[in-house]
């Protein structure tokens, strides 16, 4: 953790991962920062005190810096200084709109063909999910849970790259997810998750739309007072 005055730059420090470099390194737990909201939107970044922080110097932090723009994910701004992403509630809208047309097709695969295995898979990601609501409010941990439910469907399905790019095109969609998860409860997300195991089971493609539908579209409208002047977070958005 690095504090600076009254503000300060809070990354959880990992070891590297074997091969990584530091270019690497530097933009994996950049990024992670980011994601986990430990990094909030529209805080400043500085490449020196990331250098600092991560032992490295400004090289790899700057490079990594530049994929993380590619990605939406930060904002540079000539003579002003370098800005987490603000959200931005069109591309939340974007890959809500991806993952739903996406998503419903994948379950209506997995009605008509869903190894037991996988299935069983997917049951026990679920236990896990009750169990860490069980023993506390873990966010970022359930938010692994849930990702890794639905990326074990496209498994399922050999379809693991598309889930890897509606990942790339959802940071904006995954912040808000989370920020929603820390101020709400799980229950109707793990009640979903039962759901989608059913439908598997039971081959119900008629009710995949709607399901599907309650579950990455129907938030949005939810998440919108997360927006408004008299939220606290507020000012996490692009306005």
């Amino acid at each position: 953790m690095k504090f600076r005055g009254d503000d300060y730059i809070m990354i959880a420090v990992t070891p590297k991962v074997s091969g990584e470099n530091m270019k690497e390194y530097s933009y994996r737990l950049v990024k992670n920062a980011i994601m986990s909201l430990q990094l909030q939107p529209g805080q400043s970044l500085s490449e020196v005190e990331l250098a600092e922080l991560l032992n490295t110097s400004r090289t790899p932090i700057r490079e990594g810096l530049t994929k993380l723009k590619e990605e939406n994910l930060i904002e540079v701004y000539p003579q002003i200084g370098t800005y987490v992403s603000k959200i931005n509630f069109q591309l939340i809208e974007e890959a809500a709109f991806m993952r739903f047309t996406l998503e419903k097709e994948i379950l209506k695969l997995s009605c008509q063909s869903f190894s037991k295995k996988s299935l069983n898979e997917l049951k026990w990601n679920v236990i896990q999910q009750e169990e860490l609501i069980s023993r506390d409010k873990n966010v970022q941990d359930f938010h692994q849970l849930d990702k890794q439910f639905h990326f074990l469907i496209f498994k399922e399905n050999q379809k693991e790259h598309i889930w890897e790019a509606i990942m790339r095109l959802s940071t904006h969609y995954n912040r808000m997810r989370l920020l929603s998860e820390m101020n709400n409860s799980f229950e109707e997300a793990i009640k979903q998750h039962k759901g989608i195991i059913q439908l598997i089971e039971n081959q119900d493609i008629k009710q995949v739309e709607e399901l599907v539908y309650k579950h990455i579209i129907e938030p949005q409208k939810h998440w919108k007072q997360f927006l408004k002047e008299s939220s606290p977070y507020s000012h996490y958005f692009v306005q």
